[in-house]
Formats: structure tokens, C-alpha cells, sequence
């Protein structure tokens, strides 16, 4: 069995949207500007996970 006219044209239609939201979408994030980073964010060292007071 074959498509018809109306399955190519629906198939082409809805996998031509999809395609083209994904590029639009790929082409916003990836074209945003470049973000100035101040300090490297990292976890302060005294956290008390309490799991070295009593190892054993």
C-alpha cells in the first residue's frame, strides 16, 4: 500500500514543523551571547555531612 496525496501532504507538513521548531530553537540557544562569569561557583568546604564523626 502507498500514501495518498493526503498522507504525503500531512506527513510532510507535520514533519516539516517539527523540523523547523527545532532549528529555530538549536538557532536561539546556540547563538546567545557569551556570559561573563565572575567567580567560579563551587560548595563552601564546612558543610557537616556528619558522616566522619562516627565512620564506623
Amino acid at each position: 500500500m502507498t500514501l495518498t496525496l493526503g498522507g504525503w501532504i500531512v506527513m510532510l507538513l507535520s514533519v516539516g514543523s517539527v523540523l523547523a521548531l527545532v532549528s529555530f530553537c538549536l538557532f536561539r540557544v546556540l547563538s546567545l551571547p557569551p556570559v561573563e562569569i565572575e567567580k567560579h561557583l563551587k560548595g563552601p568546604l564546612e558543610i557537616d555531612t556528619r558522616d566522619t564523626s562516627d565512620a564506623d
